[in-house]
C-alpha cells in the first residue's frame, strides 16, 4: 500500500462499451487505484442521477417520520428495517478500541426473498414502512446497483489475474445492502471517540457509496493520516470490503475509513454493498499465487459480525 494524498478517480464508461483497448485500459486503473489505495471515485457509471435522486428523497422522508412509524419496521434478525442511533457498535474494529455507539441511523434493504429459508443465513422479505414511492424508488435503485456491482465485480477479477466467469459463480445470486443513513451533527466539542462511523473496513466485497454535499467521509493513508473525501457530483465513491481482499489473495486493499460529522448539518449518504451469495466459502482465487488466507464461509463470517455490532442481533 502506498502513501497517499487524494483518491483517484476512475472513468468507468467502458463497462458499456464494445471496445477491449478501453476496457483493458480500465481494468489496469483498477489494480492500480485499489492495489494502492483501496477507494477510488467512479465516473461515468451508467446510473441515472435521477434514480439517485429518488432514494436520497425517500431516505430523508422516510428520517423525518415519527420514531414510532419507524419503530414499526425496526431491524429483524433478517437485518432488514430501521436501526436507531445507538444501536450499533463497531467492537470488531481492529483500528481502534470502540466503546460508543455510531451517531447514525439507517434504514436497511437486502436483496428481495419471497419467503425466508432457514437453510439461508438472511434470506428473506424486507419490511416497508408506509411510505409512498418508497419502496418502488428503492428496489429500481438496488436493481441497477446490483447490474453496475457484477461489472465492476469482473473488472476487479480481471485487475488480479483470474478468469472471472468461474469466479462469478459466488456472485449469480448476490447477497444486497442497501442502506439509507442519516448523520445527525455532532457537537465541535464531542469526545474525540464519538464518530459518525468508527473507523473500520467494510466486510463484504465492493462498497458502492453516493453522498450528499455535507462531507465527513474519511479514509486512512498507510501512515495513519486521515484523507477527506468530499463529494464529485454524480460519482460513486467504491471501495473493496475484507472478502475481495481475501479473495484476490491481498493484491486489492480494503482500506479503513470513518465518518465524523460536525458541520452542524445533518448528513445523508446511501451505501449499496454487492457481495457473494451468504453459503460462498472465501479463499484466494487461483491465479493470484500461494494463499495467503485460509478458506471462511461468508455466511458463518457474517453471522459473528452482526452479532457482535448490532444490539438486535445480540439478542438472538
Amino acid at each position: 500500500m502506498s502513501e497517499f494524498t487524494k483518491i483517484p478517480v476512475l472513468d468507468v464508461s467502458a463497462l458499456y462499451a464494445d471496445d477491449p483497448k478501453a476496457l483493458s485500459s480500465l481494468t489496469a486503473e483498477f489494480a492500480k487505484a485499489y492495489g494502492e489505495v483501496g477507494f477510488g471515485y467512479i465516473i461515468n457509471h451508467g446510473i441515472d442521477s435521477a434514480l439517485r435522486r429518488a432514494v436520497f428523497d425517500a431516505s430523508a422522508r422516510f428520517h423525518a417520520l415519527p420514531l414510532a412509524d419507524k419503530m414499526a419496521v425496526e431491524l429483524n434478525p433478517l437485518h432488514r428495517g430501521y436501526i436507531p442511533i445507538n444501536t450499533s457498535t463497531d467492537v470488531n474494529s481492529k483500528l481502534a478500541n470502540i466503546k460508543k455507539p455510531n451517531q447514525s441511523a439507517s434504514f436497511m434493504m437486502m436483496r428481495e426473498d419471497a419467503i425466508a429459508d432457514p437453510e439461508i443465513f438472511l434470506s428473506g422479505p424486507n419490511q416497508w414502512p408506509e411510505l409512498a414511492n418508497f419502496r418502488a424508488a428503492l428496489e429500481a435503485y438496488n436493481a441497477a446497483m446490483t447490474d453496475l456491482g457484477k461489472r465492476l465485480m469482473r473488472v476487479a477479477l480481471h485487475s488480479v489475474g483470474v478468469d472471472p466467469e468461474p469466479a462469478m459463480m459466488i456472485f449469480e445470486t448476490p447477497t444486497t445492502w442497501l442502506r439509507l443513513l442519516h448523520y445527525p451533527p455532532v457537537p465541535q466539542q464531542a469526545a474525540s471517540d464519538l464518530f459518525g462511523s468508527a473507523p473500520h473496513c467494510d466486510f463484504g466485497c465492493l462498497t458502492l457509496l453516493a453522498q450528499d454535499d455535507v462531507g465527513g467521509l474519511q479514509v486512512q493513508t498507510p501512515a495513519g493520516n486521515w484523507v477527506d473525501a468530499p463529494i464529485i457530483p454524480d460519482s460513486f465513491i467504491v471501495n473493496v470490503g475484507d472478502m475481495l481482499h481475501r479473495l484476490s489473495n491481498g493484491k486489492l486493499l480494503s482500506t479503513p475509513h470513518r465518518v465524523i460529522n460536525r458541520t452542524g448539518r445533518e448528513r445523508y449518504s446511501c451505501p449499496f454493498f454487492f457481495d457473494p451469495h451468504v453459503s460462498a466459502n472465501i479463499a484466494p482465487l487461483p491465479g493470484t499465487g500461494a494463499p495467503k488466507f485460509l478458506p471462511i464461509n461468508f455466511g458463518d463470517f457474517l453471522r459473528g459480525e452482526l452479532q457482535a455490532g448490532y444490539n438486535q442481533h445480540k439478542k438472538q
